[in-house]
């Protein structure tokens, strides 16, 4: 039996996720909070951790501090084994600047890669909402005799023009075509209605990466993208290969959630990805613990529902609360409530994501809103019930309506 290859895994964590504002004003996309008790680069981590991939670097850059102690504190592994979870800030190896793209960020980081020799480098974003086996991934790169393989999934020919596309020979996974963006592709042989995106997750033979990105550094006109610009240089070589989602199993899984996969990169999409957690039968289920998502296990009490001023009680449906919540006569409805918040009597919170430490006065309301750390709700105040009045207020408001206030920000009632 041939000995399983040594794997490097990359994750690209230095994303500044300006359209997440204000929720990434004090952090990295990758750290912010999502479903209670995780962040967002714990669905990456864990899904490498599960696949058996516990040699990983995480590159970061743009206010990296949250991220960087979460990593520290949450992540610690064994190394026993040769385990670990390193956070790697930028480190100016090849000059006085910082990251120029994602390709960049690896070709400053070669060091890693000399210390570790691995034989295939897996790369990943940090900042998506799904599950995924990268062992099967890998298997299925090594099967292809590809030096650069792209996972992708299905999504409808509509939305093409919001990602990278891929087109692949006839009968064959063999990238022909990584088209960005484009306005007429054409659909799946299979699925004429669907196209296959990429999901900006790659697995590479280690020295096909290093030349790749060695080149890529030397040419003044790229932009340093790895999905802009490595990809299409190795489909120009015919050296690229396409993943197709669909065939990833992850065990566990339900008809419902399988092949679930979220690009949280938009306030709006941030808010539905939560959204999906919280039916009865979820759209993303975090209760398989077949293929668990990890996170950090701070040590709150458990959530508490008590009796609130004169007679009323607090209950919450169709919700997630976390540890150390307490929901004193307040009524929560298809929201999401992370740990140690604090709900006051007579207060409604409704299709709304409370982070960390919120507290809700007497009376108060919020409905469609996502409130960050540590905000002090006060006694009859409104959030998310007239948009216009909550600009005016000088809180940030989505397309779709929903009210975002961020860390530090003041309300009056």
């Amino acid at each position: 039996m041939a000995a399983a290859p040594n794997v490097l895994a990359i994750v690209l964590a230095g994303g500044e996720g300006k359209r997440l504002m204000p929720l990434t004003a004090d952090r990295a996309k990758p750290a912010v909070p999502f479903g209670g008790t995780y962040r967002l680069i714990d669905f990456a981590l864990s899904n490498l951790v599960n696949a058996g991939y516990r040699k990983i670097v995480v590159l970061t850059q743009y206010k990296s501090h949250s991220l960087d102690r979460h990593i520290s504190q949450s992540w610690r592994m064994s190394n026993l084994f040769g385990s670990y979870i390193a956070s790697v800030p930028a480190q100016q190896r090849v000059g006085k600047r910082w990251y120029l793209g994602s390709a960049d960020a690896i070709y400053q980081s070669m060091n890693l890669i000399s210390d570790e020799r691995p034989d295939i480098v897996v790369v990943v974003g940090a900042d998506h909402v799904y599950r995924m086996d990268f062992h099967q991934m890998v298997e299925a790169h090594i099967a292809s005799g590809a030096e650069c393989t792209v996972a992708a999934i299905r999504q409808p020919i509509s939305l093409a023009d919001q990602f990278g596309v891929i087109q692949t020979e006839p009968g064959s996974t063999k990238i022909a075509e990584f088209l960005e963006k484009p306005q007429h592709p054409k659909g799946l042989d299979d699925a004429p209605d669907q196209v296959l995106a990429s999901m900006g997750n790659y697995v590479f033979n280690t020295d096909a990466l290093v030349d790749a990105v060695t080149r890529d550094a030397e040419d003044e006109d790229s932009k340093h993208d790895m999905g802009g610009d490595i990809v299409p240089d190795f489909v120009s070589r015919g050296a690229a290969a396409v993943y197709d989602f669909k065939d990833n199993e992850v065990p566990g899984a339900t008809d419902r959630d399988r092949a679930y996969w979220r690009d949280v990169g938009t306030l709006d999409s941030y808010y539905e990805a939560q959204q999906d957690l919280i039916s009865v039968m979820p759209v993303f289920n975090l209760y398989n613990y077949d293929w668990p998502i990890i996170a950090a296990q701070d040590f709150y009490p458990p959530a508490k529902f008590v009796h609130g001023w004169q007679g009323t009680y607090g209950h919450a449906v169709n919700s997630i609360i976390s540890g150390g919540v307490v929901v004193s006569g307040a009524l929560v409805e298809k929201s999401v409530v992370s740990p140690n918040c604090r709900l006051d009597s007579w207060s409604h919170v409704s299709e709304s994501v409370l982070l960390d430490g919120v507290t809700v006065g007497r009376h108060a309301v919020v409905q469609r809103a996502i409130i960050d750390k540590y905000v002090d709700i006060p006694e009859d105040a409104r959030v998310g019930v007239d948009p216009e009045e909550d600009r005016a207020r000088g809180f940030t408001v989505t397309e779709s309506g929903i009210t975002v206030v961020g860390k530090g920000q003041v309300l009056r009632p």
